[in-house]
Formats: C-alpha cells, structure tokens, sequence
C-alpha cells in the first residue's frame, strides 16, 4: 500500500468518478485504475461499485476512505516537518471565499506581526471547497462558512458576525420605497463581487435564501469592483454595511430597505482538529476571535497586504476597478 494509491484512492471516492480523480493528479485513468486495483487485491475489497454513472463505495471502502484522508494528512505533516529547519521561513496556506479574502488581509497582518518567521499565502475559493481542501490536505486553515456538520474531523469557531446590504445609485427606482420585498429584486442585475456566485456566502447565499434566480448577474473579481460598478448605476449590490460607510455618507450611492436586511452572515476560522492541524493554524484560529483581531478588521483598509504576507488572493482581487468597468461596458 502506497501513498500514491491511497491518493488516487480518495480522490476517486470524493468525485465519484476515476476520470476526474485522473484530471484533478494530472496523470492518466488507467494510472489511477491500476492504483485502485493495486489497493483492492491487497485489501481483498472491491472498495466501490459502478452506480449508474457514478459510483458507490462499500462499507470496506467508506471505512478507507476516511482512515486514508488522515493517512494523507500525516504524511504532509510529517513532509513539512522534515524540511522545516531552524531559521527557515515556516509557511501557512489560507483559502477564504472572495469576499472574506477580500477583507480579511489586515486580520493577517496583525497575525503575522507576531510571528516574524511565518509566510502565509491567502487563496480565495468557493466555501462548499473548504472540507475537502482542509482534509486533504491542501489548506492550514479556511476562514468563511463552516464547512458543515458531517465534516467531525473539522474544529470551526465564529469570529467575526457582519451586516450585508443592499446599495445601488442614488436614481435607482426602488431608492427611497419601504419595506422592499426580496421578490421583487429578481429583475433587477445583480453585481456580485466574486468570478461565480458562491451559494455558502454573500449574494449566492442571499439569492438562495430567499430563492431568486435572476436572469442578470455581473460578477467581477472583487466586491470593491461591484460596489464602483453599483455606483455607476450598473445594478445592485449585496456587500457588507462597513465597506460602503463613506459611499452612502456622500450619497455615491444608497441603501435600498429590502425586507430581511441587514441580513447577518457569521464568518468561521476552521482548521482540523487538534493533533492533526499545523500549530500555527491552531494560533491563527485563536487570535481570529480575540478583539485585537476584530479591531484590526474594523479599523484595516480592504485588500491591505504587508511584505510578509503573500495572499495569491490580492494579485486578482484589486487590479483598476476602472478598467474593469469599461472592459464591462465593452461586453454589453
């Protein structure tokens, strides 16, 4: 039994499909194939069946599928131990939706002011990725949804509990009206600060919640983009009510009263539980529900990223809101 059929292994119970497992390890199917076969003769199981166009594991390979993820696990550790020496930078990986990712960099940077021998790497992903990702594992830490209850080898703790609103122009025509029902929102064009609309957060979850499914949806890659492109009269928004404070104070743009708003989204640190996260994961997961780490959200500038830190995140999420507008008007 090898790591490399263990990984092939889980890969093809989590998609359900050898051929994605293929893609996602860059190899071929019948490289992953052999690897599975390798693993039931030697386990004597069959480990799955062919389901219609998927696939079902058995019991034997439920059983293998958990045991391996945490095989996996130790063995990163147990990677990342050895190669780490006295002196040598110490890496983190942070995966964040969008819109966390987008406000969470001076939460980092209070974090990595303590700890000066610590590299960290912010990468925003959609919410529903956050499980698999911490399992496998390809990521320290997830800060956004929770990654759900069925996930028992996962900790999350609550950090941070934010207010999201609905802005548009000040001429927009439902500026003004009362009591605005979400219903009658879903002609309207949504601007949603994220490249897809994540249904675990923000206006994929609002959208969700209160089941619209509007035909025109802009998305652009930061929610600072939404917002410019909302002032613009280019549609609605959901954001959060702390990122367009001084917009709303200099009439840019307004509020618009829809029933259900502020709608309250609350963020989570989740890492995996304790003897199987990275220490400086555990660290983070701390300091993100203390008040220091509240206080340098609330007072931080969106998007703020000191030389220590390196959120992938930040290379897309704040290229010119300018030119990103006009590159939209060219499209319509």
């Amino acid at each position: 039994m090898t790591l490399a059929q263990l990984q092939s292994f889980v890969l093809v119970a989590r998609h359900g499909s050898v051929k994605a497992a293929a893609a996602e390890l860059e190899v071929t199917e019948p490289a992953v194939s052999v690897a599975v076969a390798a693993l039931r003769k030697e386990l004597g199981d069959e480990l799955f069946v062919r389901e219609g166009r998927g696939i079902a594991l058995t019991p034997g390979g439920r059983r293998l599928a958990a045991l391996a993820s945490e095989i996996l696990g130790l063995a990163e550790q147990a990677r990342r131990s050895v190669h780490d020496s006295p002196g040598a930078a110490r890496r983190m990986q942070v995966v964040a939706t969008s819109l966390v990712a987008e406000h969470v960099g001076p939460l980092i940077e209070a974090f990595t002011a303590r700890d000066e021998g610590l590299e960290i790497a912010v990468e925003a992903v959609p919410g529903p990725e956050f499980g698999d990702l911490l399992e496998h594992p390809r990521a320290d830490i997830a800060l956004g949804p929770p990654p759900g209850p069925e996930r028992s080898a996962i900790a999350s703790a609550p950090f941070l509990r934010c207010r999201l609103v609905v802005v548009a122009a000040p001429g927009h025509p439902l500026a003004g009206a009362r009591e605005v029902a979400p219903a009658a929102l879903a002609a309207e064009r949504w601007l949603a600060g994220e490249p897809e609309l994540d249904p675990t957060t923000g206006t994929g979850l609002f959208l969700a919640r209160n089941g619209l499914e509007p035909a025109d949806v802009a998305t652009y890659s930061s929610q600072a983009a939404a917002i410019a492109a909302a002032a613009a009269g280019e549609g609605i928004a959901l954001t959060l009510a702390r990122s367009v404070v001084e917009e709303v104070r200099r009439r840019a743009l307004v509020r618009l009263d829809v029933r259900g708003t502020p709608a309250a989204e609350l963020w989570h640190a989740s890492t995996l539980g304790l003897g199987r996260a990275l220490p400086a994961a555990l660290a983070l997961q701390r300091f993100a529900t203390t008040s220091d780490a509240a206080q340098a959200i609330s007072t931080g500038r969106a998007g703020a990223v000191s030389t220590r830190v390196r959120p992938k995140v930040h290379v897309t999420l704040w290229r010119s809101v300018a030119d990103e507008i006009d590159a939209r008007g060219g499209q319509r």
